[in-house]
């Protein structure tokens, strides 16, 4: 499903060049629950950032469905994208001005998906997060836990086989932590492949395969 094979990511710092990531080889099957570990700046985010086509790599190639997206134009890779991956940050960013339902139901608005059947979509994925009596509350209006839900029930509406999640028990305590990572568990045993960054060790280490990152490389 995911194959990358030589990706770098460079970035210019004044005079300086930043190598986040450094000659990365990695596959991951369908159905894989993969976390990827390490300190702070060793690449974990960059990574999941290329593979959730939110960046781009300097060098290498990635291919997905064995598909070469790195040949890929700004369009194909947003279709691709949409399509095919669904992400979960930290800090949630969902919209404040909108509700629950709004929030959730944005992908569908933004692919052009018909009106009746983003209605039912939405209705279908609340009841999934437990949070079919939150539909007509904004952000300000939830707990952590609740928004986070939220970004995950926004992030699988359009159904991907994939999702990625950043750091997604950074801004939890430790009881909505374990729902969220309950939640995302459950998604992968229906099928979807989970890929979890994470600094905490005991979340990394839930998962099927575990994959270290230190000073942009993968480390045995």
């Amino acid at each position: 499903m995911i194959r990358l094979s030589g990706i770098e990511r460079r970035f210019q710092v004044g005079e300086q060049t930043v190598h986040a990531l450094n000659g990365i080889d990695l596959a991951v099957a369908a159905g894989e629950y993969v976390s990827v570990m390490g300190p702070s700046g060793s690449g974990k985010s960059t990574l999941l950032n290329i593979i959730a086509l939110l960046d781009l790599p300097s060098a290498g190639q990635y291919w997905l469905n064995g598909r070469d997206v790195t040949r890929q134009t700004d369009n194909e890779l947003a279709r691709t994208r949409r399509d095919n991956i669904g992400f979960v940050f930290q800090f949630f960013h969902l919209i404040p001005r909108l509700t629950a339902a709004e929030n959730v139901e944005m992908p569908m608005v933004l692919a052009g998906i018909d009106p009746k059947q983003r209605r039912e979509r939405v209705q279908q994925a609340l009841a999934e997060v437990n949070l079919s009596d939150r539909a007509e509350h904004r952000p300000n209006q939830l707990s952590g836990g609740q928004l986070q839900r939220i970004a995950i029930a926004r992030a699988m509406v359009m159904r991907p086989p994939i999702l990625l999640a950043d750091e997604p028990t950074g801004n939890l305590d430790s009881k909505a932590g374990r729902d969220i990572v309950n939640l995302l568990e459950d998604l992968n045993r229906q099928g979807v492949t989970l890929m979890v960054i994470t600094h905490d060790r005991q979340i990394g280490e839930r998962a099927g395969r575990q994959l270290k990152i230190v000073d942009g490389r993968l480390a045995d």
